[in-house]
């Protein structure tokens, strides 16, 4: 998820706020944004519905969000 970092960072979240608000995992975010884990269909949709983006911005595949 190639964006994830920068929404995260331009709505002033730390990586365990945002799993706070998501009910995830602080390592899992990190993982999501180091590469290092690939998030399922329904958690790109639950990332792209938190920060009002497409899933192709999510992901890289457009700029446009």
């Amino acid at each position: 998820m190639k964006n994830l970092r920068k929404l995260r960072e331009s709505k002033g979240l730390s990586q365990l706020q945002l799993a706070l608000k998501l009910g995830l995992n602080q390592n899992t975010i990190s993982r999501y944004e180091n590469g290092q884990r690939e998030a399922d269909h329904q958690t790109l949709i639950m990332f792209a519905d938190f920060f009002g983006v497409t899933v192709d911005y999510l992901i890289g595949r457009t700029d446009e969000n």
